[in-house]
């Protein structure tokens, strides 16, 4: 399941404090406490999870800030 996968790579290399299994899919990964620098690693990691390439125009704060949205941008690149 999509979802599944997103949490692995959030645990792995999100740098959050709490755990990504226990998030709430539309809890804010920033107020979460993931920075800027722990979203980038994540888009590079979520790029090899699922094989995709996330465009310029697909690399804001928002695209990234909850798992519901990145499930959303990921669906937007047409990975299911």
């Amino acid at each position: 399941m999509m979802e599944e996968r997103i949490r692995r790579v959030l645990e792995a290399h999100g740098r959050l404090p709490v755990s990504a299994t226990g998030l709430p899919s539309d809890a804010n990964l920033y107020s979460a406490g993931m920075t800027s620098h722990a979203s980038v690693n994540v888009m590079l990691a979520l790029e090899e999870e699922f094989d995709v390439e996330f465009p310029d125009e697909m690399l804001t704060r928002s695209a990234f800030e909850s798992i519901e949205a990145i499930a959303g941008s990921l669906t937007t690149l047409a990975v299911g």
